[in-house]
């Protein structure tokens, strides 16, 4: 079977057990705080699990796309030395909310991989929870008992709580689970060696396949454990090692999963792929190097599809951190020096057409992101090596540690290049250095959340901001956070007008007000999964009242109008720039909109000139909100509105329209009711942000009328200082024109100065044993009048030890020039010398051994710095 027939074979086969296939959710998780990335199947019914959202269908099967890459599992630096550990890779799942349990969960997964996969039966091994006396947890029977139906005895073996217990973290929904290995390996090894003993023991070709996790318990903040009040099965089966397992290969990689890129990866590179090879071989480093290329990209190429461009921070700064990876292997095992990794994306958009879409539609511009990423990053690793040739001596630890944080070196690379000096790296150092970062890092963004403290056992959450900005409701639970310091309580109501920040708009703020008169102030509101959390600095006196939550009505007025103008603007590009226009990501709040948009080029004056023109006269057209809830998504989709990558849409979604020949979008934020309400548009700004991806901003209403009447006030200001004359620019021009003339005029001045300077101070130079020492305050008006004057010297006074000390606008300077040959022979260094000086004037500086320079704070030091420079001949 190909891989595309064994993932369809497990769909139908769910689907005929009454199972509804769902879509993957996007790899970027959005509206839960404690996640990034998906990392497993279960995290898009979260909520469902957590009991805060209904199940829309009672059993459900998927092929998610999942990313490990970060926090608790984290498979990186496995991934490319082992044949079965990726970065992102699909989980196979089938689900049951509160329906089935064990007894079907068992038998179909066993009926599936023996009777539709014909796997064969000895060669797959079971597990079960042994129980664990400190959690007071029973050995699970039932599980055990279930098995002995279908699998011998031998290959049921007991785990303990880190195999075989499963929880989503510290806190929430967890239960026992059964894994379900198996035995690739020859039979001959296989007669040698008992299966049973190398389950869970990091045996490549002894792997798990698939996990069957029964949910029936909560655990809470103080680590006790209560009963789920339904019973949920989640199960996980591993893609690429079940792919693996059916067609018979000793590694993932060497599947129709993998082999296509590896194969293109190694004619490009002119290097055989050896599946086979060990550490010690001298096609190792090699084989791992393509194995990284075939993982990475498809991480890389996945999430950027999904919408998470590369970046500094947080998640992008994952997907950096994958690519910048990926390149140091093609660059320094496979000789790859100019950009390669980008040529896969086309390859692997082709493979997975018609099962994940989203990467096909999207592949150019997918390409060209990868393509100056990798651009980039090498500029980074030139700069890197350059730096590490500086280095004098064996490398420290803080070194190694500099290479690796700011030009992407890894450890293994800065030992390479050390030994083909030979020198050695301190590890210890750098371990050191790195662990110190980790802790920072943690640190920065610890976050200790308390349980929720349940007023009334109703998790479901009732918006109703789209109507009104009053809603009368009740606390339904509230919990204390301590974020970075400081004191926090996150708040649920039962029915809320407060809109929860999402899709880019921001959260609205407000007061929650109870009838003895105390206001609560909401500084916040975000989603958490399915739940509406309102931030606030205290908790009520008596929070089993009812209360009047109250939006902010002027900021939410804000927000709407930027919002809507969000809609029209991403129409009007449109129009102007062409249908590859999409939203890449936005911003907005209450101040101005910003749009990310893919686009290959700068958007020109004209151009962004054209699209405020269409979007104001949208505006004027006072065009009325047409706003559609609970259209079902196929339905919306065939009607023509634009839908965004990696937005995860329910079944039903909300429409809104502005003019159906215009701009209509699938979109859960607040919006104007006439577009005349946004009252003017005004773009602020244009420039780029990642590769193929630009940002605009802009601004609306009120906002825009302060930034024209401010626009306006400096053009009276300038030309009032102008003399107010009839061609404003035209005068401008000419005073630039005059400027340019007369900065000429000092120019030359000056270098005439200099010109006679050199004679003046050639003259007075000083020999001192076999130096020609000069030592003077020169009267030049900058930098480069002193630098030029410097070098004329040097090419006229032989053995030069030159100082020139300077004052200008009452900031002291020194320039030290030394002649090479001095440098040499007499062991002076211009840098080391110019910062002993820089200390008389209470400064610093630096550069080069024949050259550098200095600034400092106290001018009356210059006379003792000139005199301390004579020690220095002697």
């Amino acid at each position: 079977m190909t891989a595309k027939e064994i993932r369809q074979a497990f769909l139908d086969f769910f689907a005929a057990k009454g199972h509804a296939i769902v879509p993957s959710a996007p790899i970027v998780v959005k509206n839960d705080p404690t996640l990034m990335f998906t990392n497993a199947g279960m995290n898009q019914f979260k909520e469902i699990f957590l009991g805060e959202a209904p199940a829309k269908n009672a059993r459900v099967a998927d092929t998610q796309r999942c990313l490990r890459v970060s926090g608790k599992h984290n498979d990186l630096e496995e991934v490319g030395i082992d044949t079965y550990h990726h970065t992102m890779f699909e989980m196979l799942g089938n689900w049951s909310f509160g329906d089935y349990f064990k007894t079907e969960a068992i038998a179909w997964s066993w009926e599936l991989l023996t009777e539709v996969y014909k796997l064969p039966k000895d060669r797959l091994y079971v597990t079960y929870f042994e129980g664990d006396a400190k959690e007071g947890l029973e050995k699970d029977i039932e599980t055990l008992n279930l098995w002995k139906q279908f699998v011998d005895d031998s290959h049921i073996l007991p785990g303990n709580k880190k195999d075989n217990f499963w929880e989503m973290g510290e806190t929430g929904p967890c239960g026992p689970c059964s894994e379900i290995h198996f035995d690739s390996r020859p039979d001959n090894e296989r007669a040698e060696v008992n299966g049973a003993t190398l389950v869970n023991g990091d045996h490549d070709q002894v792997i798990e396949i698939w996990n069957n996790v029964f949910m029936q318990f909560n655990r809470v903040k103080d680590g006790s454990l209560h009963s789920l009040p339904a019973k949920h099965v989640d199960t996980g089966m591993g893609f690429e090692r079940l792919v693996r397992v059916l067609q018979g290969k000793s590694s993932n990689y060497d599947s129709d999963v993998f082999q296509g890129l590896i194969q293109f990866i190694s004619d490009k590179s002119g290097k055989t792929y050896n599946s086979a090879a060990k550490p010690d071989d001298a096609d190792w480093n090699a084989a791992v190097a393509m194995r990284v290329l075939a993982d990475h990209v498809r991480a890389i190429s996945f999430t950027i599809a999904d919408g998470q461009l590369p970046s500094n921070n947080k998640a992008g700064y994952v997907i950096r951190r994958i690519l910048r990876r990926a390149v140091r292997y093609q660059y320094q095992y496979l000789g790859f020096k100019e950009p390669f990794l980008n040529l896969l994306v086309p390859i692997l958009a082709d493979q997975f057409k018609g099962v994940f879409d989203e990467l096909y539609s999207q592949k150019d511009f997918v390409q060209k992101v990868v393509l100056e990423e990798e651009t980039a990053f090498l500029r980074t690793l030139e700069k890197g090596i350059q730096v590490f040739d500086q280095f004098t001596g064996d490398i420290t630890g803080e070194q190694a540690f500099v290479l690796s944080d700011t030009f992407g070196f890894p450890i293994d690379l800065t030992e390479l290049m050390a030994r083909e000096k030979g020198l050695s790296v301190d590890l210890a150092g750098y371990e050191t250095a790195l662990a110190e970062q980790k802790a920072r890092s943690r640190a920065a963004t610890a976050i200790d959340t308390g349980d929720w403290v349940v007023l009334q056992n109703d998790d479901s959450v009732e918006f109703t901001g789209y109507d009104e900005t009053e809603t009368v409701a009740h606390i339904t639970k509230y919990r204390k956070v301590n974020a970075k310091g400081k004191e926090q309580y996150q708040i649920v109501l039962d029915k809320t007008p407060f809109y929860a920040e999402s899709g880019g708009q921001v959260g609205d703020t407000g007061e929650l007000v109870f009838p003895d008169g105390e206001v609560i102030h909401v500084t916040d509101t975000k989603k958490e999964n399915a739940l509406i959390v309102h931030f606030t600095d205290k908790l009520p006196a008596n929070p089993t009242e009812a209360l009047t939550a109250i939006v902010d009505q002027s900021r939410r007025n804000s927000i709407c109008s930027n919002h809507s103008a969000t809609h029209l603007l991403h129409a009007a590009m449109k129009q102007v720039l062409g249908t590859h226009v999409n939203q890449k990501g936005s911003l907005v709040n209450d101040d101005y909109l910003r749009f990310d948009f893919s686009h290959f080029a700068k958007v020109t004056d004209e151009e962004l000139a054209q699209i405020e023109v269409i979007v104001n006269q949208k505006i004027r057209e006072n065009i009325s909100l047409k706003e559609e809830r609970n259209v079902a998504y196929q339905v919306a989709i065939t009607s023509g509105v634009t839908a965004l990558f990696g937005e995860k849409y329910g079944e039903y979604v909300r429409v809104i329209t502005f003019d159906d020949e215009f701009s209509k979008e699938l979109c859960g934020g607040t919006h104007v009711q006439a577009t005349g309400q946004i009252g003017y548009f005004k773009i602020v700004a244009e420039s780029a942000v990642a590769a193929g991806v630009r940002r605009i901003e802009a601004i609306t209403g009120v906002g825009a009328e302060n930034f024209i009447n401010g626009q306006n006030l400096i053009i009276k200001k300038v030309k009032e200082a102008l003399k107010n004359p009839k061609d404003v620019v035209k005068s401008i021009e000419d005073l630039l024109e005059e400027n340019a003339r007369l900065r000429k005029e000092i120019d030359k001045a000056i270098l005439e100065k200099s010109a006679g300077l050199k004679d003046e101070l050639a003259a007075k130079a000083e020999a001192i044993g076999g130096i020609n020492f000069i030592a003077q305050k020169v009267d030049l008006p900058n930098a480069d009048a002193v630098k030029n004057l410097a070098y004329q010297l040097k090419d006229i006074v032989p053995n030069l030890f030159l100082v020139l000390a300077t004052e200008a606008d009452g900031k002291p300077g020194l320039t030290v020039m030394i002649a090479e040959n001095l440098v040499k022979d007499k062991n002076l260094n211009a840098g080391t010398i110019v910062r002993e000086l820089a200390k008389e004037i209470q400064g610093g500086g630096g550069g080069q051994p024949f050259y550098a320079t200095a600034g400092g704070k106290d001018a009356s030091g210059l006379d003792r710095a000139l005199e301390k420079a004579r020690a220095y001949t002697a």
